[in-house]
């Protein structure tokens, strides 16, 4: 299977995203809207981090339903808790 982006533009595309998080919260945005838009941005980021730098694309159905199934309940935790706490 061929990758549509080298190993480089990835790198690139998740400095990004951790630089627009930061500027975020360094700008001083806050609220629901933008706690949905850092989950989104950290499920993006885990994504691209578990099928192309852990190369977990090609391997078994299991290992992938793992490492997305942690993610994914990771972000739901994080969202609902947030949710509970406004």
């Amino acid at each position: 299977m061929r990758s549509y982006f080298n190993i480089h533009t990835i790198w690139i595309a998740l400095i990004l995203l951790t630089l627009s998080t930061y500027a975020m919260g360094a700008l001083g945005f806050s609220g629901l809207p933008i706690v949905i838009v850092l989950l989104l941005t950290a499920a993006i980021k885990g994504v691209l981090i578990i099928s192309e730098f852990m190369e977990l694309r090609g391997v078994s159905l299991l290992w992938r339903v793992i490492m997305y199934g942690w993610l994914w309940t990771v972000i739901i935790v994080i969202a609902i808790t947030y949710a509970i706490t406004i």
